[in-house]
């Protein structure tokens, strides 16, 4: 079988940023990281379970609405997927700036928690992810679109 396209890029030279994973057709599928890969410290599951609530819930509802396909956690527990059609990455970048900024300061139930609306409704923290977006939205204050680049990262000359 063919290596899939998150497969092929070197986890061990990037860190908490937000990168262009792959590009379909108009779909662009932007990777979220929230820690180091392998840096040894994961986002519980019960954090990333209300992030995943709460970022998928403002995005839906943003003003970019139209443009959000998807918006799911990593298997690996460092992050994001977020996959978006006719938005530009300037625009993308908003959207998870915002949306990080929406959960770090969010009060009250988490939408979509009831047994009926989630197949594992009691697995949630929001104290824990209302700190865990906080090293992305920090990371995020300056991004620049070049700097979806994975390579941009890799490059001493910036």
């Amino acid at each position: 079988m063919n290596r899939i396209a998150s497969f092929q890029v070197d986890h061990t030279k990037f860190g908490v940023g937000m990168y262009i994973s792959r590009i379909d057709g108009d779909i662009v599928t932007y990777d979220i990281r929230m820690v180091k890969p392998n840096g040894g410290t994961y986002i519980s599951n019960p954090s990333l379970h209300t992030i995943e609530h709460l970022f998928a819930t403002f995005a839906r509802n943003s003003e970019f609405t139209e443009n959000v396909i998807y918006v799911g956690p990593m298997g690996c527990r460092t992050g994001f997927y977020l996959l978006t059609r006719n938005l530009s990455n300037e625009n993308a970048i908003k959207l998870v700036k915002d949306s990080f900024k929406f959960v770090s300061e969010f009060e009250g139930t988490i939408p979509g928690t009831t047994i009926e609306e989630c197949g594992n409704y009691l697995e949630h923290d929001l104290e824990s992810a209302r700190k865990d977006v906080l090293p992305l939205l920090e990371k995020l204050q300056n991004y620049t679109p070049e700097m979806l680049d994975y390579s941009w990262h890799f490059s001493k000359n910036h």
